[in-house]
């Protein structure tokens, strides 16, 4: 019998994109329903939303009225909607307070990717901004998040400084925008299937074993 190659699946997110969160977690979630039939690879893929927003961030009140027009019952009721979807999938977030540059932290999941922990170093990300609220520019947060990811702080510190994978990351993120993305999350599973936004497992189960069954 054949063995299956593993479906492609690439996950196009920003670190401070909540329904990235939630997506990348019903993902996972799709995947382990199907680790005994479906073999897939994972690959994480950059993207700034606001790549102009400053390291000290921007007050989510300022930002969503000046993006979205979105006053402040607007924008309670917005957040009050991420947090029950989060709750869905297991994630416990909470009600945000600033917009944050999310470049360094891009920065270290390439980082980690070379050493084939990019997952482990996104989750943590996401955990620091998500879960706990904390500042992903702000180089303690960072490397904070290096170490529950268990890779090298040392090493980390040395990446933050000297500026690494400054232009992989760019070029990446530039690469997705000449494909047509322009928000996230962007799921394309074997090149051939675009998914957009926080799914659910369910839907993205369905839609993996689709792309598999009309390969």
């Amino acid at each position: 019998m054949a063995v299956q190659a593993p479906l492609r699946i690439d996950f196009i997110s920003d670190l401070s994109c909540p329904w990235c969160a939630i997506g990348l977690q019903g993902l996972e979630q799709a995947i382990a329903r199907l680790a005994d039939e479906l073999p897939v690879e994972l690959h994480l893929q950059p993207f700034e939303l606001n790549p102009d927003i400053p390291k000290s961030g921007e007050p989510i009140g300022a930002y969503a009225a000046r993006k979205y027009g979105a006053d402040a019952e607007e924008l309670a009721r917005r957040q009050a909607l991420i947090r029950q979807r989060g709750a869905e999938v297991g994630l416990a977030l909470v009600e945000r307070r600033l917009v944050v540059n999310t470049f360094d932290g891009h920065r270290l999941v390439h980082w980690a990717g070379l050493q084939g922990q990019a997952l482990a170093m996104k989750k943590a990300l996401l955990a620091a901004y998500h879960v706990r609220g904390q500042n992903l520019a702000s180089p303690a947060v960072l490397l904070e998040a290096v170490a529950e990811a268990g890779l090298d702080v040392a090493q980390a510190l040395r990446v933050l400084e000297q500026g690494s994978h400054a232009d992989e990351v760019r070029a990446t993120v530039r690469r997705w925008r000449r494909f047509g993305i322009d928000s996230v999350p962007s799921i394309v599973i074997d090149g051939r299937r675009l998914i957009q936004g926080g799914q659910s497992a369910e839907v993205f189960e369905q839609a993996l074993r689709q792309v598999a069954g009309s390969a």
